[in-house]
């Protein structure tokens, strides 16, 4: 005899809630592991910067930089061709393709560039402008409204970073003057990103992004190679290892846990710096430093914030 209606509608309803408390968990679940994979990327980054930093002590800037995207391509060729092989020449406005790749090489040897003035921590903080930067291009180049709220953050972080410099205090180095060229360069990587979003995989825009920088750094490398001892060739490698490494991550990461819970664990890569600068290099952020990273990483976690409530 088969089971009254409301029964067969309650046994409905607590396989539904089963489901749902599955589905829970295992969002909850991904959410967790996207969190380390984000920071076991910016546990990465500043392990690849020490070592280009130590590099860049004994060999050209370009040099180092070549090498960097020469072994990242090297590194991740194979997962496009396996995964992605009919999608690699199916490049959507290549134009802007070039310039976001341009930009993100420019980001790249600018901050190995500013590596050679600056401690590793100084660098980092310097480079995390580009959220606010961002933000200030983003009515001119994406017509996205930024209200005053975020206007005043991006001045706030300005104010952090001059207090990094502090120009005209006998201690501002003309190296952080490159060290703004960082955020600006990988602000507009990251604008052209969202303007391309979802055109392509992003394991294929890592692809091209690295491709392009090969070609333009190759460019240039062979009027300023030095010939380079055996060990230094594997620091190369494991620079190249590192970015393709901690990039993946990322993109892993944010395949598995939303943007607004990963973003604010992106500053963490700071206090990781300042950690394998003291370790490495015996460098420690002055009062001062500590107050900009503050300034810096505040006002750059208050636009993230104004975003998502705008979002």
């Amino acid at each position: 005899m088969p089971a009254p209606w409301w029964r067969r509608n309650d046994e409905h309803r607590r396989g539904e809630g089963a489901l749902l408390a599955v589905a829970l968990e295992l969002q909850q679940k991904a959410t967790r592991h996207g969190m380390l994979l984000m920071l076991l990327a910016v546990s990465l980054l500043p392990i690849m910067d020490a070592i280009a930093k130590e590099l860049t002590e004994r060999y050209p800037v370009m040099q180092v930089t070549w090498g960097r995207y020469v072994f990242t391509l090297a590194c991740i060729v194979p997962q496009l061709f396996w995964r992605y092989r009919d999608q690699l020449l199916a490049i959507p406005q290549p134009g802007l393709q070039l310039v976001r790749g341009l930009a993100q090489v420019s980001a790249t040897f600018l901050f190995f560039l500013t590596l050679t003035f600056l401690p590793l921590a100084d660098t980092v903080a310097l480079a995390f402008m580009y959220p606010l930067i961002v933000t200030a291009l983003a009515p001119f180049v994406l017509g996205e409204s930024v209200g005053w709220r975020r206007c005043a953050a991006v001045a706030l972080g300005f104010i952090g970073a001059l207090v990094i410099i502090r120009p005209g205090l006998g201690v501002f180095q003309p190296a952080s003057v490159f060290g703004l060229g960082i955020g600006f360069a990988f602000a507009v990587y990251i604008l052209l990103t969202r303007k391309l979003r979802g055109r392509t995989p992003p394991l294929v825009t890592l692809g091209w992004v690295a491709a392009i920088g090969v070609v333009a750094t190759s460019l240039v490398v062979p009027f300023v190679f030095v010939p380079m001892a055996w060990a230094d060739w594997l620091g190369l490698l494991l620079i190249g290892l590192l970015g393709a490494m901690a990039h993946q991550c990322i993109i892993r990461a944010f395949e598995m846990a939303p943007a607004a819970v990963l973003s604010p664990l992106g500053y963490a890569e700071i206090l990781m710096a300042v950690l394998i600068g003291y370790l490495w290099f015996g460098d420690l952020p002055d009062g001062f430093t500590w107050a900009g990273i503050l300034i810096i990483a505040g006002a750059g976690l208050y636009v993230g914030w104004r975003e998502r409530r705008a979002g």
